[in-house]
């Protein structure tokens, strides 16, 4: 199957609610503009060097929207702002704020999605629910960021039962900060689901899917 094909097989599963974004990690130039072709516009990337690269092979594509899915070391903050319209991946209340910070400074309101982790996970990053409640009173103190949802990735070796409880979990999650008042934000974004898994992250409520090999392996 082809890449447009590919594509095509995930849209018939997919709701005009959920967007659908590319992870590109593995997947060349010549693949994305495959995708690009067929209405494909997000693209996910796990590295700050390897979008960097894709983004100046990609330049005379205007209307791209760029994600960034991978852990975010501090040190890297600032090319991250300058290069993504997205951030998934802020997981802990200090990098949020030193994204803040170098947003206003270069004058950008990039989207962010809160990490979470609803399961104990120790290869994974994010925020425990008790730590994400205790610090939305931070959280709404940042002034330039756009804090537009919550983005959650489920352990390994999870049913498929499992999976969607996973998901679901952070759907409540969502509902229940939003619930809360004097918020500077709502979580309109559920970033859930990847080529494994984003039927049930869209059977729970998933707004933004991630999926990449499943559109991009028998090209690659």
């Amino acid at each position: 199957m082809s890449i447009a094909q590919n594509i095509e097989t995930i849209r018939q599963d997919l709701p005009a609610s959920v967007k659908l974004m590319a992870v590109t990690k593995q997947a060349s130039v010549e693949q994305m503009r495959e995708a690009y072709a067929v209405g494909i516009r997000d693209f996910g990337e796990s590295r700050i060097q390897d979008a960097q690269s894709k983004q100046q092979e990609l330049a005379d594509l205007p209307d791209l929207c760029w994600h960034l899915i991978g852990h975010l070391q501090g040190n890297k903050v600032r090319k991250a702002v300058q290069l993504f319209d997205w951030i998934h991946s802020v997981d802990s209340l200090r990098l949020l704020q030193q994204i803040d910070r170098v947003a206003i400074e270069l004058g950008t309101s990039p989207n962010i999605c809160l990490q979470v982790k609803v399961l104990p996970d120790p290869d994974k990053y994010g925020w425990t629910i008790p730590e994400l409640l205790a610090d939305l009173p931070e959280i709404h103190r940042c002034q330039q960021v756009k804090i537009s949802g919550l983005m959650a990735i489920p352990p390994l070796g999870l049913s498929s039962t499992q999976t969607i409880e996973f998901f679901e979990r952070v759907r409540d999650l969502s509902h229940e900060i939003d619930q809360q008042q004097q918020l500077s934000f709502q979580l309109s974004e559920l970033s859930m689901g990847m080529s494994g898994d984003y039927r049930q992250a869209i059977a729970a409520g998933a707004t933004i899917i991630r999926p990449g090999s499943i559109i991009f392996k028998h090209n690659a």
